[in-house]
């Protein structure tokens, strides 16, 4: 594939001139970042689910595990929203968790409509066993990256996605 980057993606913007945006072709996939975030996601999904396999948990199973261990409770929209699951994904795998004795549901005494979701001790110690797993490949994705340049990305993720968001989660 020929590589021609123009090196201002962003000019249109920058100038204020709506009429001369770069074509996708002057910036090139490479350099055109929600393409590459996808890559990334899309490779990362892929390895994960090949990982999850022998834990007996799904993408949708770790999502949840890792978001509720570093939360106290979560509604299941919450839980949706920082997990990226639709909901409807997400009630199905709220079953099968809870079937699995790894979270729990407890109505709200105020609105009996609603469901607070926590892990379990077995839930955090199915988790904690698959954290290694987890982890170790962050390291291999970030590898040659220092501690700052991943603070540096982290903290521009955090700018894009306060750009995006449709909640206020």
């Amino acid at each position: 594939m020929a590589e021609r980057f123009s090196g201002v993606v962003l000019r249109w913007h920058q100038e204020g001139d709506q009429e001369n945006r770069p074509t996708m072709g002057e910036i090139g996939l490479n350099h055109f970042a929600p393409y590459l975030m996808n890559r990334i996601i899309s490779r990362w999904n892929s390895n994960m689910a090949e990982e999850l396999r022998e834990y007996d948990l799904s993408t949708a199973k770790m999502r949840t595990l890792a978001v509720l261990s570093v939360s106290a409770s979560l509604t299941i929209n919450e839980l949706s929203v920082f997990a990226v699951i639709e909901q409807s994904t997400m009630s199905r795998t709220l079953d099968s968790l809870e079937d699995q004795g790894y979270i729990r549901r407890t109505p709200r005494a105020e609105d009996m409509r609603i469901r607070d979701v926590t892990i379990t001790e077995e839930g955090r110690a199915a988790f904690g066993r698959f954290w290694p797993t987890m982890y170790d490949s962050l390291l291999r994705m970030f590898d040659g990256i220092d501690e700052e340049e991943y603070r540096a990305f982290t903290g521009t993720l955090h700018k894009i996605l306060l750009n995006i968001r449709k909640h206020e989660i």
